[in-house]
């Protein structure tokens, strides 16, 4: 688990389905992420971040301390093989829309690569995300991040056309 002074984020547990099943299925939440997922989908999703525990990593749910509320997925994987990134280790993020604004993504975000740090042994961290994602920008910039311009490319997983098809990398490098 990975605490910070608001939020745990830890594995995934049975309660954790329907609070994330409802943010992957919110289209305000998946407009610039890809298509909204409905429950097999979303239990995929669970499943495959929960077969990255077998290197230390994969996605968390974002508890919220106040309350107990589960309000997003947040934490670090393999970079995908068919992207720029294949093997690199990435973070992203994910939170509901009743908890935007709130600097949750960015203390969630922090944790992890602090966590990183401490852990794993990779020379710098990388993010991506849709070019037109200026929210996802805004905040690898706010973690220190450098956008990698020879890194940007089209992202397999969108469809020619999509307006989330090409996709941009940011990276962060360990520190000194």
């Amino acid at each position: 688990m990975i605490e910070t002074p608001r939020l745990l984020l830890r594995w995934p547990e049975p309660a954790d389905r329907a609070p994330l099943h409802a943010m992957w299925a919110d289209p305000a939440v998946m407009a610039q992420l890809g298509p909204v997922k409905d429950t097999a989908a979303s239990d995929a999703t669970i499943a495959r971040h929960a077969a990255y525990r077998a290197y230390g990593l994969g996605f968390r749910a974002v508890v919220r301390r106040a309350d107990g509320r589960t309000i997003g997925f947040c934490g670090l994987k393999p970079g995908a093989p068919d992207t720029p990134i294949a093997g690199e280790l990435e973070i992203g993020w994910m939170l509901t829309t009743d908890s935007w604004g709130q600097g949750y993504a960015h203390e969630a975000a922090v944790a992890c690569i602090d966590w990183a740090w401490a852990q794993r042994r990779e020379p710098r961290i990388v993010a991506i995300t849709a070019s037109i994602n200026a929210g996802s920008r805004r905040l690898m910039q706010r973690l220190g991040m450098r956008h990698l311009p020879a890194m940007d490319f089209d992202h397999p997983a969108s469809p020619e056309g999509d307006p989330l098809r090409a996709s941009v990398t940011y990276a962060i490098d360990r520190p000194a």
